[in-house]
């Protein structure tokens, strides 16, 4: 791996994670077509870093609405980090409990399975792009510019599909949560506000995981000679461009879902389910 295709992979990254897309599906294309194994534990580590990335662009881009809808007051702020830890911890759960499923029906129960050994699948990756494309034109011609805000109904379902994306690259977590969002009733707004909440606190988790994930799997010797802290250095790297583009992508992101175009990200997505089982 080369500063080069880490920029590539970034910039990627950076427009398709924001856009109810699957950065992932885009970003594991990319690597097959590099030459790279998506499932090795440097490759979903630098996945897990651009992600991080798009996080801090998150953070600066949503940084003065949150403060209205967050911290506009005590009892605001209890209220929606309620929600907001609700959610996730519906996510984690539902989460380890798919993929123990997936392990013990799929696999036998294989010692050595890992849930990244399904982000190879290309059949799995365009099937998982094919269901938030319908999801997200359904939500989209069902949205009426509804006005309701989050409640602790629809934090613990948008939690409970958010679950779902987890394990399936190309099953777009933004695309899914989002629609789950005006499905139930949530302003556009507020569903993007609230989604973009849930990724800034999932994401350190994934983070420290994919980090034990890579020293383990290289190993003492490995971590000797270097490899791993050369990984490190690359996907910092990674995280630093895909944070500019991410800025850039937020912008085209609320545009089109304010605007009534939020459609159109799903016929995308099912394009590019058509892509990706072609290339492969």
């Amino acid at each position: 791996m080369d500063l080069l295709h880490v920029f590539i992979l970034a910039v990627i990254q950076g427009f398709a994670e924001l856009l109810p897309v699957s950065s992932s599906a885009h970003v594991i294309l990319a690597e097959k077509l590099m030459g790279y194994d998506p499932s090795a534990p440097d490759m979903t580590f630098l996945l897990v870093m651009l992600h991080t990335g798009t996080m801090f662009a998150v953070i600066v881009y949503f940084w003065k609405s949150w403060k209205k809808t967050y911290f506009s007051s005590w009892e605001s702020f209890k209220k929606q980090a309620f929600y907001i830890i609700l959610a996730t911890l519906i996510t984690g759960v539902l989460g380890l409990a798919l993929q123990s499923i997936i392990k013990h029906v799929f696999f036998g129960g294989a010692s050595s399975f890992e849930i990244e050994h399904l982000f190879s699948n290309s059949k799995l990756m365009a099937a998982a792009l094919i269901s938030t494309g319908v999801l997200i034109i359904l939500s989209s011609r069902l949205d009426r510019g509804q006005s309701g805000e989050i409640s602790l109904r629809s934090a613990s379902i948008i939690g409970a599909v958010q679950a779902l994306c987890l394990p399936f690259r190309g099953f777009s977590r933004s695309g899914a949560t989002i629609s789950t969002g005006l499905f139930l009733g949530v302003s556009r707004q507020k569903a993007e506000e609230f989604s973009f909440a849930l990724a800034v606190v999932l994401t350190p988790a994934v983070i420290l995981k994919e980090l034990y994930r890579l020293v383990h799997a290289q190993g003492l010797q490995t971590v000797a000679h270097g490899q791993v802290f050369h990984s490190m250095v690359l996907s910092l790297l990674g995280m630093c461009f895909s944070f500019g583009a991410g800025l850039l992508a937020l912008k085209w992101l609320s545009s089109w879902l304010e605007h009534g175009r939020w459609h159109l990200f799903g016929l995308y997505c099912i394009g590019f389910a058509i892509v990706v089982l072609c290339v492969n």
